[in-house]
C-alpha cells in the first residue's frame, strides 16, 4: 500500500489526489485548516509526515508552496512527483521532487524543472528550458524553447514565455 500525505485540500490539492490515485497510491489523506475532508491543520504536520510513504504539497500559492516544502523536509518527509500519465516528459528532462505534470501537459528535451512546480493541464514547457523552484506554469501557457521562469513565478494561462 503506497501512502500520501497532501497539504492542502483545496483545488489544487484535490487535483494531486486523483493524479496520485492514477499512480497506484491507495492511501490518501489530506491536511488543511478550512476542509472538513482533511485529517489534520497544518500545524500538526510534523505529527503525520512519518506516517506517510510520501507528501505533496496541494497548494497553488507559489511562495507557501515552497515554505511547506520545506517543512516536510525539516519533518523527514520524502516528496512525491506526481505526473500524470497522459502527460509528456522527455526522458532528458529534469523534473524537481515535489512537482506535479498534469493531463495533457508536455516537457520537452533537455528541459530542467525546479522542485516543488506545478505543470497545469495542457501546458507546454519546450526543450532546453529552465524553471526555477516552486514555480506555476498554468493551463494552456507556453515557456518556449530555452525559455526561463523564475524561482516562484506564475505564467499564467495563455501566456507565453519568449525563449531562444
Amino acid at each position: 500500500m503506497k501512502s500520501l500525505l497532501i497539504i492542502g485540500a483545496g483545488g489544487h490539492g484535490k487535483v494531486a489526489a486523483e493524479i496520485a490515485k492514477n499512480l497506484q497510491y491507495t492511501k490518501i489523506d489530506f491536511l488543511d485548516d478550512g476542509s472538513s475532508e482533511a485529517i489534520g491543520t497544518f500545524s500538526e504536520l510534523p505529527l503525520f509526515v512519518p506516517k506517510y510513504d510520501a507528501c505533496f504539497c496541494g497548494i497553488g500559492n507559489n511562495k507557501f508552496r515552497k515554505q511547506i516544502l520545506g517543512q516536510v523536509k525539516a519533518a523527514g518527509g520524502k516528496l512525491a512527483t506526481l505526473i500524470h500519465p497522459t502527460a509528456y516528459v522527455s526522458p532528458s528532462a529534469v523534473i524537481g521532487e515535489g512537482t506535479v505534470v498534469e493531463p495533457k501537459a508536455v516537457v520537452n528535451t533537455h528541459s530542467q524543472v525546479g522542485k516543488g512546480s506545478i505543470i497545469s493541464v495542457g501546458a507546454i514547457v519546450d526543450h532546453d528550458t529552465v524553471l526555477g523552484d516552486c514555480c506555476h506554469i498554468n493551463a494552456g501557457a507556453i515557456v518556449k524553447a530555452g525559455g526561463q521562469v523564475e524561482e516562484c513565478k506564475k505564467v499564467d494561462a495563455g501566456e507565453v514565455v519568449l525563449g531562444f
